[in-house]
């Protein structure tokens, strides 16, 4: 078939590559020059399937509270006459029962842990470099409340098959011999020895050449308007190209990886997708003592970053990424929350990196309410969704991506997820995707 995949970040150039691998015929579009240009540009670099937590759990909704209006907050609604901003909220609170907690968890755990395999197995047949880092991650807590309040979901994720354990502060110091000059803070802390980090947005282009090489075309600088129906089907995209003119391409089948702009797309069609605009946060800054600079990524879950390290041609660089800002599309730097992230760095590692040098950036993720993306059928016959991963694109990517193939080349993926419209051990299609769900 001819497929066209909208969307040229981690997850389009993911399903692109297995699309291709599968046989199909394969165009991405993109506005942007490049691919990873926008979501995936800048992240915060893990392959974090211990970070299976949704945003959405019991102890969200105070939390949200206490933090409304406080500019540095880890997750910040910045509240606004926006409807689908209200409706998003709503079915957030909706996801922080226990019940709906432990679900959402089993799916993000099951999803990872297959990504995370696909992405070293491909890996190994093309040995892709991008700066990977193969030392595992580790989630550690200054605040008692926290770590205690982290031992249930760590119990259910290695029940799930997630190894993350529970390791005492000293331990944490013996892995992560950065964290010594807080050792009197450390509540305690887990440790997932499988999970990796990597730079997402060199991995996107360095896929992206492989995809070219194996017949893909990208169509870049290409603006996506809309998305137009016949007899039940997508009949063509419409896009203004560079040079400003318009065109309509045609396929056999449309995959949608276009973050938080999917929304826009489907809902002149009558698929409304629960997916908000979630501006995230990261600084990236050269290393200025190598002895002070972690080595293994880390997960601080009480200012909600994460913290990568990246050693290539580029130099020695840390990536501190994270927090979560809920105001529509607006993808304004707001410098109280860049210095807060800097500060945090500064508390924790002081002079490791150059503050100095820090380079700011901001970008869009896709949440949903329960933080599972949508992957898998519309009502539309031909059209296909890979969207909504929230922070967990990276991490989610590859596999994302061979199971969106299959499920285009009319396979059965091989991971156990709750796909939309696809029926999977007896249960319902997960989505009717003509209403809103949670």
């Amino acid at each position: 078939m001819r497929v066209i995949v909208l969307g040229a970040g981690l997850l389009g150039v993911t399903s692109a590559y297995f699309l291709s691998q599968l046989g199909h015929d394969v165009t991405v579009i993109d506005r942007q020059g490049a691919p990873g240009a926008e979501t995936s540009f800048a992240n915060g670099g893990q392959i974090s399937v211990s970070h299976a937590e949704p945003w959405a759990n019991p102890s969200a909704p105070l939390k949200v509270l206490q933090w409304l209006g406080q500019e540095d907050a880890p997750l910040l609604f910045r509240l606004r006459a926006d409807m689908r901003q209200w409706l998003w909220g709503l079915a957030f609170l909706r996801n922080c029962t226990p019940a709906r907690t432990r679900h959402n968890i089993e799916q993000i755990v099951s999803l990872g842990t297959y990504s995370r395999s696909v992405l070293q197995q491909l890996r190994a047949a093309t040995g892709l470099q991008y700066d990977q880092r193969t030392q595992g991650i580790l989630h550690f807590y200054t605040n008692a409340k926290e770590f205690d309040g982290a031992l249930e979901p760590a119990e259910q994720m290695r029940a799930l098959g997630c190894e993350r354990q529970v390791i005492s502060a000293d331990e944490a110091v013996r892995i992560e011999p950065a964290l010594a000059h807080i050792r009197p803070q450390l509540a305690g802390a887990t440790f997932t020895a499988e999970d990796e980090s990597g730079d997402a947005n060199q991995f996107t282009r360095v896929l992206a050449a492989l995809c070219e090489t194996a017949g893909v075309q990208f169509r870049l600088g290409h603006h996506i308007t809309a998305l137009r129906e016949a007899g039940g089907r997508i009949d063509h995209v419409e896009v203004t190209t560079p040079e400003g003119r318009f065109e309509r391409v045609q396929g056999d089948a449309f995959v949608l990886a276009m973050g938080s702009f999917s929304p826009l797309l489907t809902q002149p069609l009558g698929i409304r997708l629960p997916i908000y605009p979630a501006k995230g946060y990261s600084v990236t800054m050269p290393v200025k003592d190598a002895a002070r600079a972690h080595q293994v990524s880390l997960t601080d879950d009480e200012f909600k970053l994460v913290f990568s390290r990246y050693t290539s041609a580029q130099g020695d660089r840390l990536r501190i990424a994270g927090t979560a800002e809920l105001n529509g599309y607006d993808r304004h730097l707001n410098q109280v929350r860049c210095d807060a992230i800097v500060r945090r760095v500064e508390q924790l590692f002081p002079g490791a990196g150059d503050a100095s040098q820090a380079q700011f950036w901001t970008g869009l993720r896709p949440a949903t309410p329960s933080n599972v993306p949508l992957i898998g059928k519309t009502k539309l016959a031909n059209l296909f969704l890979n969207t909504g991963h929230g922070t967990l694109g990276w991490t989610h990517a590859c596999g994302s991506g061979q199971a969106l193939a299959d499920i285009v080349s009319g396979r059965v993926p091989q991971v156990d997820f709750d796909f939309q419209g696809l029926e999977r051990s007896g249960r319902p299609a997960a989505l009717l995707p003509s209403r809103t769900t949670a």
